[in-house]
C-alpha cells in the first residue's frame, strides 16, 4: 500500500500538475491498463480513495483513472485488431469449463456404488481407486475454470492438506471419536454405519457433488462483479452493488449443498447431517473463492486453525485413558454427549463466519476484481 507521506509529496496545492506525478508514479500500472477501471482497481490496491482523488480535482477514483488511462503513452494510438479466436475451439473450451465441475461428483457417486457392491480385500482396492480418482478430478477443478487460481497463485496451494484433513474428518472423524470415547476402535472401518468404526459418506458425496454449483456461482459472481465495475461510478458505489451479489451467491451455493446432502442421505439410508456438512461447505468454498481471487493468507490460517482443532480434539480423547490424563478428555466428551456432531460444526462453523466477514471486506473492492500487477 502507498505510503500516505509519499502520496502527499508531489499533490500539494503547489504542484503544478499532480496527475502527472501521479502518472510517473503508477507508470506500469497505467501502461499495461486494458481499460480505466483496472486503472481505478489498481489505485484502489495502492490506498488512493475517492476522498484522495479530490486532491486531483475529480469527484473519485474512477473519473481519475480515465484521465490517467487517457494520458498514458500508446493509448492514444490505434491499436492494431487482435486475432479473432475460432469459434468452435472457445465453445470447446467453455464446455468443458462447464462440465469438469461435474466430474468429482460422478466418480465420488461411482466410488460409493462400488464399496456398497463390494466386499472384503476387493473394497479395499475399490476404496483406493475411488480415492486416487476424486483427487485428481478435485485437481483438475481447482486449476481451470472459475475455482483456478490467478497467475500469482502458486497451482499446488498450500491449503491442499488443510482440505483433505477436513474431508476426511467428515467421511471418518465422528465414527472415530464416538468409538474413541466408548473405549474403541476395535478395528478399522468396514465402509459402512455399522461396524467398529462407522462411516459417514453421504456428506462427503454431497460435497463432492457441489464443485459443480461452487463453480457455477463463483463464475456468476465474477462476471457480474465486473460488469458491475463496468457500470459504477465510485468505489463505495461498487462495493454497494457487489455486497448483495457475494450474498446471494454464497446462499445459493449452500442452498445446492443442502438439497445435494438431502438427496445423498436419503439414497444412502444415512442420518442428515446437516449442521456440519453446511458448516464445512461454507468454509471450503468461501476459503476456494478467497484463493481464486488471490487471497491466500486468510484462507490458509483458518483452514489450518479448524484442522488443528479437531485433530487436538481427537487426539485428548485418546490421551485421557493415560493414568491421571482423563480430564484432557472431558471437555470432548461433554461436548460430544450433547451433540455427536458439535465438534465439527462448532469448529468449521466458526472459521467459515471469520471468513465470510474477511469476504466481505475483501471481495467487494474494486481490486479485487482485476488481474494482479505482474511482478517487477
Amino acid at each position: 500500500m502507498t505510503d500516505p507521506g509519499e502520496l502527499d509529496r508531489g499533490t500539494r496545492p503547489g504542484t503544478a500538475d499532480p496527475v502527472k506525478a501521479l502518472l510517473h508514479r503508477h507508470r506500469d500500472l497505467c501502461e499495461r491498463a486494458v481499460d480505466p477501471l483496472e486503472i481505478a482497481a489498481g489505485l484502489e490496491a495502492h490506498g488512493i480513495t475517492d476522498r484522495t482523488a479530490a486532491r486531483f480535482r475529480h469527484r473519485d477514483v474512477f473519473s481519475l483513472a480515465e484521465e490517467l488511462y487517457a494520458r498514458a503513452p500508446g493509448h492514444g494510438e490505434t491499436p492494431r485488431p487482435a486475432p479473432q479466436p475460432t469459434p468452435p475451439r472457445r465453445g470447446a473450451g467453455r464446455t468443458v469449463r462447464l462440465l469438469l465441475p461435474l466430474l468429482p461428483g460422478a466418480l465420488c457417486a461411482a466410488s460409493v456404488i462400488a464399496l456398497r457392491h463390494t466386499g472384503g480385500r476387493t473394497r479395499l482396492y475399490a476404496a483406493a481407486v475411488g480415492v486416487l480418482a476424486v483427487t485428481l478430478a478435485l485437481r483438475a477443478v481447482l486449476r481451470r475454470g472459475p475455482l483456478g487460481t490467478r497467475g500469482s497463485v502458486p497451482p499446488r496451494s498450500a491449503t491442499a492438506s488443510r482440505t483433505w484433513w477436513l474431508t476426511g474428518y467428515a467421511l471418518l472423524g465422528d465414527g472415530l471419536l464416538g468409538a474413541a470415547i466408548s473405549g474403541g476402535p476395535d478395528g478399522l472401518p468396514n465402509g459402512t454405519l455399522q461396524g467398529h468404526w462407522p462411516l459417514t459418506v453421504a456428506p462427503v458425496l454431497a460435497l463432492t457433488l457441489s464443485c459443480a454449483p461452487a463453480a457455477w456461482t463463483a463464475h456468476l459472481f465474477t462476471a457480474r462483479a465486473r460488469r458491475r465495475l463496468g457500470s459504477s461510478r465510485g468505489l463505495e458505489d461498487f462495493a454497494a452493488s457487489v455486497r448483495p451479489l457475494l450474498s446471494g451467491t454464497v446462499a445459493l451455493y449452500l442452498a445446492a449443498l443442502a438439497a445435494l446432502l438431502a438427496a445423498s442421505s436419503a439414497l444412502l439410508e444415512e442420518p442428515f447431517a446437516l449442521a456440519e456438512t453446511l458448516t464445512l461447505g461454507a468454509l471450503l468454498f468461501l476459503a476456494r473463492l478467497l484463493t481464486a481471487h488471490g487471497f491466500t493468507h486468510a484462507p490458509k490460517v483458518m483452514l489450518t486453525i479448524t484442522a488443528a482443532t479437531q485433530a487436538a480434539a481427537l487426539a485428548s480423547v485418546f490421551a485421557g485413558r493415560l493414568p491421571g490424563c482423563a480430564p484432557l478428555a472431558a471437555p470432548v466428551e461433554t461436548l460430544t454427549a450433547w451433540d455427536a456432531a458439535a465438534l465439527p460444526a462448532l469448529t468449521c462453523g466458526g472459521a467459515a463466519l471469520i471468513l465470510l466477514i474477511h469476504t466481505f471486506r475483501t471481495l467487494t473492492r474494486a481490486s479485487a476484481h482485476t488481474p494482479p500487477e505482474p511482478p517487477r
